[in-house]
């Protein structure tokens, strides 16, 4: 949306950013069967603009899973109004999560690697 966007018309870097971090905790929640929390962003690159009109498309797929932590590596795609047949790789980065139990303490990640998901 225009509210979105900088002076140039792109979409701000931190609304990419969210939409990527929420695809990764849906992504995390699942692995983790239950609530997590983002603990870091890393190795954030991004590679083109997003211009308002522009339908984003997150993918992921699990980097490591560890003890306690979900380490999901998210790719940004769009597909521009005009060439909607083509998609192209906008930014890519690394969100790890931290699995917590009702009280908001660690708890670990069980290991069901049939339940963990390849894409999103």
């Amino acid at each position: 949306m225009p509210a979105d966007t900088n002076p140039n018309g792109d979409i701000f870097g931190g609304w990419i950013l969210s939409q990527m971090d929420i695809a990764a905790g849906t992504f995390a929640f699942h692995i983790a069967q239950g609530r997590v929390v983002t603990v870091a962003v890393t190795a954030m690159k991004f590679y083109k603009p997003v211009t308002v009109g522009d339908e984003v498309s997150c993918y992921c797929r699990t980097e490591k899973i560890g003890t306690t932590s979900i380490t999901v590596r998210v790719e940004a795609w769009v597909r521009k109004r005009a060439e909607i047949a083509r998609e192209e790789q906008v930014t890519e980065g690394l969100f790890t999560f931290v699995s917590i139990d009702e009280h908001g303490k660690p708890r670990p990640v069980t290991r069901d690697d049939a339940a963990t998901p390849s894409l999103s």
